[in-house]
């Protein structure tokens, strides 16, 4: 059931926010040149897949995790598509091609192997992954690997209609405050 809702959101998100993600692409490229970043990252099973956002970091950053880049790589527009969420929105197009879910751990890096051990420990690799979830709303970031691979298992085990619905609707609202960078 989850995986139709995911379908159909993301079918009709990317449908009906078209005009929208063209702005946002066009004010991106007055911001870096280059307004879409793609990212390999661990997909579900381990099976690698390229993570698509809008760029918020200038293009020369390294590719590392959120808390380990500077916040002096964030570009003043990448700083407003991060606090709206709306650097996630073209991952609706990995979750149409059944690479992610709208909930579900959110995807690391394959050169995070602290994290990578956590979650395989707790087959958290067994579910798609997503673009929010119990971990995001709580500001619970890749930071933290053991809590946050503890945090996505109790997820996966209790995910239902219910829940699945709450942690969008966190999302949308502004609960959480999306991946911590250091500071500058």
């Amino acid at each position: 059931m989850i995986r139709l809702l995911d379908l159909f959101f993301s079918f009709f998100g990317l449908l009906f926010a078209m005009p929208f993600l063209l702005i946002l692409f066009v004010l991106g490229l007055f911001d870096t040149g280059s307004p879409i970043f793609r990212q390999e990252r661990v997909g579900r099973n381990k099976i690698p897949f390229t993570l698509v956002k809008f760029r918020t970091m200038k293009v020369d950053t390294a590719s590392v995790a959120s808390h380990l880049a500077s916040s002096a790589s964030i570009t003043p527009f990448g700083n407003f598509l991060r606090k709206t969420k709306l650097d996630e929105l073209p991952q609706l197009w990995n979750v149409l091609k059944g690479e992610m879910s709208l909930v579900g751990p959110r995807p690391g890096l394959f050169n995070q192997q602290e994290l990578t051990e956590a979650r395989d420990a707790k087959n958290v690799y067994a579910v798609r992954p997503g673009i929010t979830g119990e971990a995001q709303v709580n500001e619970i970031d890749m930071s933290t690997p053991e809590l946050l691979a503890k945090t996505d298992a109790k997820m996966i085990r209790e995910l239902n209609l219910v829940n699945y619905f709450k942690f969008i609707l966190q999302t949308v609202t502004g609960k959480g405050s999306g991946d911590r960078v250091k500071g500058s």
